[in-house]
């Protein structure tokens, strides 16, 4: 991930609409599915939409710190990212 401040907000961006596309996908197979495999599909796509909107929510928050506070909330970012890249790999595996 990028130590420049902008570069960062950037790579955050363009992996906040990554996600949204992962999440259209599963929403697409989702839609093809039986109703029981739907209601799963449904419960782990609104999760995820919630993990994205909070990560949304830091990327406003780091437009918004400032120069000196930014690597205090881009740890906490960092962290987040991860467990959403995690979360979006463990709900491809999970409806392979």
């Amino acid at each position: 991930m990028a130590e420049n401040r902008n570069d960062y907000k950037e790579q955050l961006k363009a992996k906040i609409d990554e996600w949204d596309g992962e999440i259209d996908k599963l929403r697409e197979k989702a839609d093809q599915a039986t109703a029981q495999a739907r209601q799963q599909y449904e419960e782990q796509i609104d999760y995820l939409r919630q993990q994205q909107h909070r990560m949304q929510d830091q990327l406003d928050e780091l437009r918004r710190s400032s120069e000196s506070a930014w690597e205090d909330v881009k740890k906490g970012i960092d962290s987040a990212w991860d467990n959403m890249d995690k979360a979006i790999k463990d709900a491809w595996n999970r409806f392979r």
